[in-house]
């Protein structure tokens, strides 16, 4: 994992997409969306029904690897209220061994200011742990803080081929996570809705496979003109 302070805290980035916080065995993830298949689907866009599952054996793998005490979900678990419908058994099964597992904590999102009833963990709008803030949305304040929300990707560009990856975005005040949910999409880190967040510039930790790749601000582009944002 590579290595980040953010204010005192002393993280690793891991290449799933999560934040791991050895001091307190904390395990942090963002932005799950849960059950985003089902809820394009009563829209009528047809997604394969798999993002859930999907993204609970990411989930399920982190914590049989890393053994967390604890895990923070920073907003947007699910994807609408309506996740409590579609779940099936097998899902609410997995989700119930994970959060009896750890003290699970649920952060109110946009999409989910209230978490699905029946499931456990203690819900708040955020919580502080050694001076740094755990919450959905970016406050915009000098207070260290780990956020979610903005789905941050990176596009490198060079020798005529390009790479876009979801990736962590910081300035070691704040880090914006990228999002775990396996449909959940992604915002360039140019976007003036991220790159705003840092006066002083940033840097981009881009996930690879194995490990994660830092990449300093002057070397990230933007998205194609016309190319879909999110």
């Amino acid at each position: 994992m590579a290595m980040l302070a953010v204010g005192e805290a002393e993280l690793r980035l891991d290449p799933a997409g999560a934040v791991w916080w050895p001091r307190h065995r904390l395990l942090v993830v963002a932005d799950l969306h849960l059950e985003k298949g089902s809820a394009y689907a009563r829209r009528g866009a047809l997604l394969p029904p798999y993002d859930t599952h999907a993204t609970l054996a990411r989930l399920e793998a982190l914590v049989e690897r890393l053994a967390p005490r604890m895990i923070v979900s920073l907003g947007d678990a699910f994807h609408d209220a309506r996740a409590a419908e579609t779940l099936d058994e097998n899902a609410v099964r997995r989700l119930l061994r994970l959060i009896a597992a750890v003290r699970w904590v649920w952060v109110a999102g946009n999409h989910d200011p209230r978490p699905l009833p029946g499931l456990g963990g203690e819900a708040v709008d955020g919580l502080e742990i050694d001076g740094v803030r755990l919450r959905h949305l970016p406050n915009g304040g000098d207070r260290p803080e780990l956020v979610g929300h903005l789905h941050p990707k990176a596009r490198m560009a060079g020798a005529g081929r390009s790479l876009t990856r979801p990736c962590f975005v910081g300035d070691g005040r704040r880090l914006v996570l990228p999002a775990f949910g396996a449909f959940a999409g992604g915002l360039n880190v140019l976007d003036p809705a991220i790159a705003g967040l840092f006066a002083s510039g940033f840097s981009a930790w881009l996930l690879g496979e194995a490990r994660v790749f830092e990449v300093p601000h002057d070397r990230l582009v933007a998205e194609p003109p016309g190319r879909v944002r999110r």
